[in-house]
């Protein structure tokens, strides 16, 4: 059951932190097509979730290894 937990905390840490990244580009207009395209907000926004996708990430991949 705890390995599950890991593993379901790396993917979703992970997941976050690439849509991150996503909104991150999409901000500085280097990924066009949606409304986020060149919109400052959307920089922090990406940025915000790829620190909060990775700290859960770590979490989960931590959670595996102290026990």
């Amino acid at each position: 059951m705890l390995d599950d937990m890991r593993i379901i905390f790396m993917a979703v840490g992970i997941v976050l932190a690439l849509f991150g990244a996503l909104w991150t580009l999409q901000g500085f207009g280097i990924a066009p097509g949606t409304f986020m395209y060149k919109n400052p907000t959307w920089i922090v926004i990406g940025l915000v979730a790829v620190l909060i996708g990775l700290a859960i990430a770590v979490f989960g991949w931590r959670r595996g290894r102290s026990s």
